[in-house]
């Protein structure tokens, strides 16, 4: 086979290989990253990388291989794009914890999200109970939003905060 299209097929392989497991294993995983998640990100690039190139360490095989992968990234965003069934099975659709002060126990019980826990996004959120809480919603980046409502002035204010140690759900 042609060494050029070796690399092009191997490195396609590895990048739909990659896609998958980061949609299978959470791809929050990678929003903030602590020392055993740099270490992780380390080890699979080294494990890859002999995957895609195989036999070719030349820099044309290295240049090939990191031009499959943009592209082949360029192409999956254009689907997530154009395509909301695409986009839904890369990227899950957000999920409202809170309406009104209602909390959503499904919601919640899906998402993998303690009560304990989203009383603390709550109160990061500057907002002191559910019943303050208009709208909590668990967005496609694991982080949660809440928008609460002022009792004295009625006005409504939005925050929303990165969280650490965020959740994947299906």
């Amino acid at each position: 086979m042609n060494p050029i299209l070796d690399v092009v097929i191997r490195s396609l392989c590895v990048y739909l290989f990659m896609v998958a497991a980061i949609r299978l294993f959470g791809k929050n995983q990678l929003s903030q990253l602590n020392a055993g998640d740099v270490v992780l990100l380390l080890l699979i690039s080294n494990a890859v990388q002999n995957a895609m190139v195989g036999p070719d360490t030349s820099l044309q095989g290295g240049i090939i291989a990191a031009l499959v992968l943009f592209v082949a990234n360029f192409v999956v965003k254009r689907l997530m794009f154009s395509s909301r069934s695409f986009s839904s099975f890369m990227e899950a659709d957000p999920v409202i914890l809170i309406k009104d002060g209602v909390v959503d126990h499904v919601a919640l019980r899906k998402v993998k999200i303690t009560l304990d826990e989203l009383d603390e996004a709550i109160r990061e959120h500057g907002v002191e109970t559910i019943n303050n809480v208009k709208l909590s919603i668990l967005e496609v980046d694991g982080n949660i939003s809440v928008v609460s409502e002022d009792q004295k002035d009625k006005q409504t204010h939005y925050s929303r905060i990165k969280r650490k140690n965020k959740r994947k759900y299906f």
